[in-house]
């Protein structure tokens, strides 16, 4: 009895409205046919009711064995491109299917949840269907589950069963191809150089590393593999690692604007490119929003930019009124090598923390947001604005910056050429600015 209910409950709960319909006129022709003794009418009612709970017994009977696998296409992709995904159902059991009505649930910044209709399906038998997936937005979002719809033939009745599995999409921000940086200071590092090897484990041991798969034998040291029991094989050259870090302003009173147009998401994409463009670069790249401390990406790793991508792309504003608490990260763990800072509305405060640290780390490079060209018409807080903003960029210069100022109308690839190959403390005075070119990407 248990067990019946079990079935026979949702499957009264799915009648459609013309079941339901069927249903009511059911009973009112049975309530007519005993009033009146119209033995005719009875069989009628009879018949009207009997349809939707037939209908209703043999959907919630039916046991269908279904098989999901949904690849989505890349699985990481750029604001404002298309991802692929394919969903492929696989009937397990003998039993072919009905018709199923699909639904593939998104998360509303990927646009309507597709629908389609599979057809009957054989036992044993599988389809694939794909759709197109695109956002404007960058963030980390989780497509599916993916519910089905069963039906019978007349409509009578449907029921919903869902799949369990998600899977994850990344929309990344927009990135701008680089110009190479070629001022000073690009070996900036604390890498382990060749001097401070040898002066730590002698002349055999820095220049050789364990053996690994691929490696020419002719280069083993048989020396040191005999003293460490392991083979070791000479390495050509050991240089100082290249480092960066890239310092994004997240603070809220900051920045200006209202969505994709906003100049936050402008410094996120600024961001995002230059780490993309160092990593590609074989620097060791970190990100840095706030006062906890941030790791160093592999020099040499494959899914280094990936991986910064992948933190830029749920980036969001956060609530420290300064960036002291960013400055002083950096200078905990580390805060040498190449440094850029992507600011919108700064203050001499902030400034002379990051004059201080220009100073003790060799190079940096400021990209200052014009954040006023963001907001509503000038007034007398967007002069102030603009005016703390050149006091900034001379505070900054003062500590051996390098200062460009960007607004709405640039592209972060057009700011970016103006100081990758610049001595500190130059200048720029802007001039008015080209139509980006025929297909270039990226955000502004």
């Amino acid at each position: 009895m248990t067990d019946l209910r079990s079935w026979l409950r949702p499957a009264l709960s799915g009648l459609t409205t013309r079941g339901r319909s069927f249903l009511a006129a059911g009973g009112a022709a049975a309530v007519c046919a005993v009033v009146l003794g119209q033995q005719d009418l009875l069989r009628v009612a009879v018949l009207l009711a009997a349809l939707p709970l037939g209908c209703a017994i043999v959907l919630g009977r039916s046991r269908y064995r279904l098989a999901l696998t949904r690849t989505i296409t890349p699985q990481r992709v750029v604001a404002g491109t298309t991802a692929r995904v394919r969903l492929e159902l696989e009937n397990l059991t003998r039993l072919a299917t009905r018709v199923l009505l699909a639904e593939d649930r998104v998360p509303y910044s990927l646009g309507p949840s597709p629908r389609f209709v599979l057809a009957r399906l054989p036992g044993g038998r599988r389809a694939a269907v794909t759709y197109s997936l695109r956002s404007e937005v960058r963030g980390r979002y989780s497509v599916g589950p993916l519910r089905l719809r069963l039906t019978d033939p007349f409509g009578m009745c449907e029921l919903t069963r869902s799949f369990t599995a998600t899977d994850p999409l990344v929309v990344v921000p927009r990135t701008w191809p680089l110009s190479p940086v070629t001022a000073g200071g690009q070996w900036s590092g604390s890498g382990e150089s060749l001097a401070r090897s040898a002066a730590a484990s002698g002349e055999d041991d820095i220049a050789t590393r364990e053996y690994r798969y691929g490696d020419d034998l002719r280069r083993v040291h048989w020396r040191s593999t005999a003293r460490r029991g392991e083979l070791m094989v000479r390495r050509d050259e050991q240089p100082r690692q290249m480092r960066a870090t890239v310092l994004l302003d997240v603070r809220p009173q900051a920045h200006r604007g209202e969505g994709p147009a906003s100049s936050f998401e402008w410094a996120v994409s600024a961001a995002a490119s230059v780490a993309v463009h160092l990593a590609g670069q074989r620097y060791g790249v970190r990100l840095v929003v706030d006062e906890r401390p941030a790791g160093w990406t592999g020099p040499y790793s494959g899914d280094g930019a990936g991986q910064l991508l992948d933190e830029l792309a749920v980036v969001d504003l956060g609530d420290a009124p300064d960036l002291n608490g960013a400055v002083t990260a950096m200078a905990r763990t580390g805060g040498d090598g190449l440094v850029v800072a992507v600011l919108g509305e700064c203050g001499e405060e902030e400034a002379t923390a990051l004059a201080m640290m220009g100073r003790r780390t060799g190079r940096g490079i400021a990209i200052l947001l014009r954040t006023t060209a963001w907001g509503p018409a000038p007034d007398r807080a967007s002069g102030e604005a603009d005016e703390n903003r050149r006091r900034a960029a001379a505070v900054l210069r003062s500590g051996g910056w390098v200062v460009t100022e960007a607004g709405p109308e640039e592209t972060v690839r057009q700011a970016w050429d103006r100081v990758a190959d610049a001595r500190p403390g130059t200048e720029f005075r802007l001039a008015p600015v080209p139509a980006p070119l025929p297909g270039a990407g990226g955000s502004r």
